[in-house]
């Protein structure tokens, strides 16, 4: 049924294609030549931790440009003596007195704080549960317990935790910073705080942002697992790529 021949293989193969299994599977031989995705499935696997990345933080751009007046809000509640604990207030406090930019000076900041954190958030767990699951754990992922599973979750969110925290640990120093000091820029107030300045703090984060993200990732897994929601294996190399290379003796 499915060949190059089939009037009906040509035309449900873009829906074929669209449809790509997500796990250890190839998609379905046909007019499609078994690519799958844009990419293609080899190539998707091949360069998988730089699409983590850009996907992280393609998301996290947008995101912090509907978070950044949010931080200014809160920054100021938080840290300006005798300043307002209303949001409502604070909104209007700083758009009289410093217009929509007061709401973004911190942007940039922002941008260099969550982007990279949130990139090592997504690649750094998902290549961590691979390796745990490649070296650590001594049995495949599928014969596994479900308390198992959660567990690896757990430690592979807490390492991916720590680096979050020391990517984006002088971002948010001079973030907390520039929206306490109004007339100052970030390259001010890093000059000002110097190389030490901008680590200082760093130990009780580490443990904060790693026991927030293992938690995250421990969460969302659990109620997956609660509700049956289908929960994908770490990538496998494709079939057809692992067939090339052993012909080619590199496996």
């Amino acid at each position: 049924m499915w060949n190059n021949n089939s009037a009906l293989a040509t035309f449900i193969s873009p829906i074929k294609t669209a449809k790509c299994q997500q796990a250890n599977s190839s998609c379905p031989k046909g007019s499609d030549g078994g690519k799958c995705g844009m990419l293609g499935e080899e190539y998707s696997y091949m360069y998988r931790t730089s699409l983590y990345l850009a996907a992280s933080a393609s998301a996290e751009f947008f995101a912090d440009v509907g978070l950044a007046p949010f931080e200014a809000m809160k920054v100021r509640i938080q840290t300006a003596p005798g300043f307002t604990s209303s949001m409502t207030k604070a909104a209007s406090i700083i758009s009289k007195q410093e217009g929509i930019g007061g709401f973004y000076k911190g942007l940039a900041p922002l941008w260099g704080r969550q982007i990279p954190y949130t990139m090592m958030k997504f690649a750094c767990f998902e290549r961590t549960l691979e390796a745990l699951y490649q070296h650590v754990v001594p049995k495949p992922r599928e014969q596994c317990t479900k308390e198992e599973q959660l567990a690896v979750t757990f430690t592979a969110g807490y390492i991916a935790g720590v680096f979050c925290a020391i990517v984006s640990h002088p971002a948010d120093t001079i973030v907390s910073k520039l929206n306490q000091d109004r007339g100052s820029t970030a390259m001010d107030i890093a000059k000002r705080l110097g190389w030490s300045g901008l680590w200082k703090g760093l130990g009780p984060r580490i443990f904060m942002i790693g026991t927030l993200t293992a938690l995250q990732w421990f969460i969302y897994d659990a109620v997956k697992v609660a509700f049956g929601i289908p929960r994908p294996p770490p990538p496998a190399m494709p079939e057809s790529m692992r067939k090339r290379l052993e012909a080619e003796g590199k496996l």
